[in-house]
């Protein structure tokens, strides 16, 4: 495996939530887990492969996960963010025929649903834990999110 394709790897996990893949050919084995800190990437020869160092390399992923600015300023200063509970995929409709649960605009109360996050085949459904108006959907349909990463933007009643 070439170092750019190992990069390529890694920069797919960051953005992806998983947070650890194994991969296993005939000529090596590859063990990369993603933490909050440096990626640490494990690669090893297989016994019937040519002889290769063991390396242990710390590679500093882009984790960086991008969080809107809350547009605050004295007339909107009551703006809360509805954060994700999980890491999943994050969908706005129970299915890609159904309406969105919320729309921009659209008044909510505690306990409604607002999305699902399905994580391992599990859909879980996202209710809000807050009254007022969605202002701004900050996620895209059917993309990776992150644990607490903010989804929906509230102006509270």
């Amino acid at each position: 495996m070439k170092a750019q394709e190992i990069q390529d790897l890694i920069d797919f996990i960051a953005k992806s939530g998983l947070s650890e893949v194994n991969i296993e050919t005939d000529s090596f084995k590859i063990n990369v887990k993603r933490n909050q800190a440096p990626v640490m990437m494990e690669a090893a020869p297989l016994p019937s492969a040519p002889a290769v160092a063991n390396t242990a390399t710390p590679i500093q992923a882009s984790t960086a996960v991008a969080t809107p600015q809350s547009e605050t300023s004295a007339s909107n200063a009551k703006l809360i963010e509805i954060k994700s509970p999980m890491i999943g995929t994050f969908y706005r409709a129970a299915n890609p025929d159904s309406p969105s649960f919320v729309n921009v605009g659209d008044e909510i109360k505690t306990g409604q649903i607002v999305c699902i996050i399905e994580a391992m085949k599990l859909f879980n459904e996202i209710e809000s834990e807050v009254s007022g108006k969605i202002v701004k959907v900050l996620v895209d349909n059917a993309t990776p999110v992150e644990y607490d990463q903010p989804l929906f933007l509230v102006e509270s009643n």
